[in-house]
């Protein structure tokens, strides 16, 4: 279930003043957040996607895609405008300026609301329409480079701590690159996959559309894949 979320006193003003609010903000960061993103909850029900745009909007701007939510998520289908809330996260608001839900700002994570369910604004692979759980990634995985030399085999154990990182182990044939980095543990945050290890090493990989995982951009070094088994 959603829970309306009631405006604060900064928010009133927030939206009594939106057009004058919005053109205070600067294109270039506007632009940046616009775009299409998967609204859906933390725990890997299906969400639906809609579009920010830069267009101006009674409260904000305007949003398109928002009939998706008619029967996953039904209070999203009445949003009509978004805008910034003023403490660096997102709102989002129906056609009387009620604030539909509140996404805020979690610092190298995506923005996430507070009230109820968590539920996280995202940009998602097409066509996937809900999150991954450790519960859904469990399972043997092999990791590999892109023209197919497989470089170990990880097992991921469903059951994540109370520090949100869950049990991995490798197979006994991986490559000396791969044991080194001595990887004992793995966390999913939206849709990144991070293994990481005891003595702090880490890899960061990023779902594609087919389920599976690349190496994250912000890794460098040659490309690296951890498809399933």
């Amino acid at each position: 279930m959603i829970h309306m979320v009631r405006l604060t006193a900064p928010a009133v003003a927030l939206l009594a003043c939106g057009v004058a609010y919005a053109q205070d903000i600067d294109p270039d960061v506007l632009k940046a957040q616009a775009g299409t993103y998967l609204v859906a909850p933390e725990d890997g029900r299906a969400g639906c996607r809609m579009t920010l745009e830069t267009d101006m909007a009674i409260g904000g701007y305007s949003l398109s895609g928002q009939d998706s939510c008619i029967k996953v998520l039904p209070a999203f289908a009445e949003a009509s405008a978004w805008n910034f809330d003023g403490d660096g996260g997102l709102i989002l608001i129906d056609a009387v300026r009620e604030v539909i839900a509140r996404f805020v700002e979690n610092e190298g994570a995506p923005m996430k609301t507070e009230d109820g369910a968590p539920l996280l604004l995202i940009a998602a692979p097409d066509g996937v329409d809900r999150l991954p759980t450790y519960g859904s990634l469990a399972g043997a995985w092999t990791m590999r480079r892109p023209g197919g030399e497989k470089l170990c085999g990880v097992t991921l154990d469903g059951n994540a701590g109370a520090d949100e990182n869950a049990p991995l182990s490798l197979s006994g044939d991986c490559t000396a690159a791969v044991t080194g980095l001595k990887l004992t543990a793995w966390h999913i945050d939206g849709f990144r996959l991070t293994l990481m290890g005891d003595s702090g090493s880490s890899l960061s990989f990023d779902m594609r559309a087919d389920g599976n995982f690349d190496k994250s951009k912000e890794e460098g070094g040659k490309p690296l894949s951890i498809v399933r088994r």
